[in-house]
């Protein structure tokens, strides 16, 4: 056997009874949506079941597995103690999915784990199965900071450990839609709230997984969302399977969005191998990139690709020097060097001011300083570096500003200043919008606190390279 169903729920804590306390009503075509997906998974019998949940552990490049040998938890955090869950976890079956990732050199394992009790991602669907079918084991898997794609290669390896050990395996998928749905709710109203929510359901309802590889990060983000790496995983589960599919239910009263699919495998459909279409149209997307690349960009590549394979830094001969363009190496300016994966950022360094005798150099230095010293990733590795999209920033002189009212998120990027402490942030980045935004990024990267008084520069960027 193998994984035999797909379900994507909620995880409400008021659509508990005991925590609700009668605010349960207003959602009621979501708790009816959630009695039938229990009861058709009760009717599976499956002998395992995994439940992804955003929130488990979760570090920002590894996938966390619950270890040992059972969990509990309560609602107490929402002052409803005496309702309490037990799970038995399926040991053999984290045994063989980390040895799967393992073989697959994969992110994924048992390490660091931090909290043993059972979340309310996990609680919420529990407490619904649990009313028709008892005696099933657990796996319970964390998202990552990594990208969609690795969430659904991590969705291939639980198939992956349930084809091995003939298991009939069923995956839930925990996940509220967007949180930004309405000016009362509890993160407030963007647009992109009920945009994202009338595009999830859509793409989820007519099992369109490969939609849910093309998401930009950016309009997530904006709308608040919380399931769609939990999604992603799930459809990983289902790569390559026809599946019947059926909406239950889709609700949004109090600000977020809750939707509720199944999916039940009918057969193999090699049509449905959504990571392989997404890898060759993101193969031909970037090798379309690298033929569109100026001299900058193309520097970047090389200086970081030279220094990752060989170890060795990068040094152009006196030939391909004067092929560059003069404004390269006549001239000194700060450089930044960005750096992305799979539409998600993978390094960005770079110099206010120039530190080296030209732009040319500079962009030498700061693209493998951007792949290898980013403190907030791993080192790029050899295995990466033909997924990768790169974008350099010249940057002009910075002016100094009177107030925030003269910068513009758009045309200006901001140097933040208090004593020693300086933060910077380019312009016309993907999901940063307003100048509040802008300034309130710059003080975060700075160390600087919302309310300390500081003083403002703009610059203006020449960009080579595409947005991702």
């Amino acid at each position: 056997m193998a994984v035999i169903a797909g379900f994507m729920v909620p995880h409400p804590p008021l659509i508990v009874p005991e925590i609700g306390k009668g605010e349960e009503n207003g959602i009621r075509e979501t708790t009816e949506g959630y009695e039938k997906a229990a009861a058709e998974i009760a009717a599976l019998k499956p002998e395992t079941i995994v439940v992804i949940s955003p929130h488990s552990v979760m570090y920002a490049d590894y996938f966390h597995v619950s270890p040992g040998k059972e969990a509990a938890g309560d609602f107490r955090q929402f002052r409803a103690g005496q309702v309490a869950l037990q799970a038995e976890y399926d040991e053999t079956f984290v045994r063989c999915l980390c040895r799967e990732a393992q073989e697959a050199g994969f992110p994924l394992g048992t390490l660091g784990e931090r909290e043993k009790r059972l979340d309310h991602g996990v609680m919420v669907p529990l407490y619904f199965v649990n009313k028709y079918l008892q005696g099933c084991r657990l796996v319970r898997i964390g998202l990552s900071g990594l990208s969609k794609a690795e969430h659904y290669r991590a969705g291939m390896l639980i198939e992956k450990a349930a084809v091995r050990l003939d298991r009939r395996t069923v995956v839930i998928a925990s996940g509220d839609l967007s949180h930004r749905l309405k000016e009362d709710g509890p993160y407030g109203y963007r647009e992109e709230g009920p945009a994202y929510d009338r595009k999830i359901m859509n793409s989820m309802g007519n099992a369109a997984f490969g939609e849910l590889l093309e998401y930009p990060e950016s309009f997530c983000e904006k709308a608040g969302e919380c399931g769609h790496r939990s999604f992603t995983m799930m459809a990983g589960c289902l790569d390559g399977k026809a599946v019947k599919t059926e909406k239950l239910s889709y609700q949004g009263p109090f600000g977020v969005g809750y939707g509720i699919c199944t999916y039940h495998v009918t057969g193999e459909d090699k049509g449905r191998r959504f990571l392989e279409q997404y890898t060759r149209k993101n193969s031909r997307d970037i090798q379309s990139r690298k033929d569109r690349e100026d001299s900058y960009v193309r520097l970047a590549r090389k200086s970081l690709e030279t220094f990752v394979r060989t170890g060795s830094v990068y040094v152009p001969s006196r030939e391909e020097t004067e092929e560059l363009p003069r404004e390269m190496t006549g001239n000194r300016a700060g450089v930044f060097v960005s750096v992305h994966k799979e539409g998600m950022l993978r390094g960005c360094i770079g110099t206010i001011a120039p530190v080296t005798g030209s732009v040319a150099e500079e962009i030498l230095r700061n693209a493998v300083r951007a792949g290898t010293e980013d403190p907030r990733f791993p080192p790029v590795g050899e295995e990466e570096l033909e997924a990768l999209v790169y974008s350099v920033d010249v940057l002009g002189v910075p002016e100094p500003v009177a107030s925030a009212a003269q910068l513009d998120a758009k045309t200006y990027g901001v140097i933040v200043t208090k004593g020693r402490k300086r933060g910077l942030l380019l312009p016309d980045l993907e999901g940063v919008d307003t100048v509040e935004d802008q300034i309130a990024i710059a003080r975060r990267k700075a160390g600087i606190g919302e309310e300390d008084p500081v003083t403002l520069e703009r610059f203006e960027v020449i960009r080579h390279g595409e947005k991702e």
